[in-house]
């Protein structure tokens, strides 16, 4: 998972439906990108570091629990 993706959603009081809506992508794909199913695109990375003012290269970590 990306834990600072999600905290940063949940920061901003964002639904996963809002940041989805933002990108321009189903909530679905979302998902999957929080979840670190799906890598996403770089517009989407560079809208997501604009939206939440946080480096992509951060939001876009993999939690190491994830990688056990």
């Amino acid at each position: 998972m990306r834990s600072t993706l999600k905290q940063a959603r949940i920061a901003a009081d964002m639904t996963q439906q809002q940041v989805a809506d933002y990108l321009g992508i189903t909530t679905r794909n979302y998902q999957k990108i929080e979840s670190g199913q799906m890598l996403g695109s770089i517009k989407n990375w560079d809208k997501l570091e604009d939206l939440f003012s946080i480096h992509q290269r951060k939001l876009r970590q993999i939690s190491q629990e994830d990688n056990r």
